[in-house]
């Protein structure tokens, strides 16, 4: 396999970005990049003839995406069966404002991925995905908690998705107002967003003494730009 198939995705009807395409980018890791600093994923999917999108966390190991939860949870149920699944997830970085009404917009990172899903069987894999999951929220937390009991990895079902469909989109940069509305006295630019950990809260039962890790005290998931 050549360079180049290795470090992008190979474009297909439901990947190739058709609105705005110079937006689109396809390499494997500017995708990797936006599924670790995302928390949250939306995952679409059709049942009996009635779409679903439902949110949930996730975590990435390699070329796969992982999604857990209960076995009794319909969507999980839902995916087991090799159905066709879309999975979104979307970083806003900015408010991009405009000197005209229409041409307001926003700086973000997103990512869709089509596929299917299958179940995680194997308890080593299953293990890894939870340590994915763990470390993807809270980087530095998977040493220092307990380890899920036997009981408790038979009790949780996992999904796995190859990331071998899917296509970023990112939109950078001021507005692009209409020539003629340059002139106008109305202020253009970009207010910054990004997601910002306020003061950590220690649980009521927490022992005397525990200090606060740095991993919590420091936390953020904001990238190098």
């Amino acid at each position: 396999m050549s360079n180049s198939s290795e470090n992008v995705l190979p474009v297909t009807q439901r990947t190739k970005i058709k609105r705005i395409p110079q937006r689109g980018q396809y390499e494997r890791q500017v995708i990797y990049d936006i599924l670790d600093e995302g928390l949250v994923c939306h995952v679409g999917f059709a049942m009996d003839g009635q779409p679903f999108v439902i949110p949930t966390a996730y975590g990435r190991v390699g070329d796969r995406l992982y999604i857990h939860g209960s076995p009794a949870s319909r969507m999980l149920r839902s995916l087991q069966n090799a159905i066709e699944v879309c999975v979104t997830v979307t970083l806003l970085d900015g408010l991009v404002l405009a000197r005209s009404a229409f041409h307001h917009s926003m700086n973000y990172r997103s990512v869709v991925i089509f596929g299917t899903a299958t179940t995680v069987e194997s308890s080593e894999e299953k293990l890894a995905a939870l340590h994915a999951f763990t470390e993807h929220v809270m980087s530095g937390r998977w040493p220092e908690v307990r380890p899920p009991s036997l009981q408790e990895l038979q009790g949780t079902l996992v999904l796995s998705l190859l990331l071998d469909e899917a296509s970023a989109k990112v939109r950078t940069g001021p507005p692009l107002d209409d020539e003629a509305d340059y002139s106008l006295s109305v202020w253009a630019g970009v207010l910054p967003l990004q997601q910002k950990a306020g003061v950590a809260i220690p649980d009521p039962h927490l022992h005397s003494g525990i200090s606060l890790p740095d991993y919590v005290q420091n936390y953020t998931r904001t990238h190098s730009k």
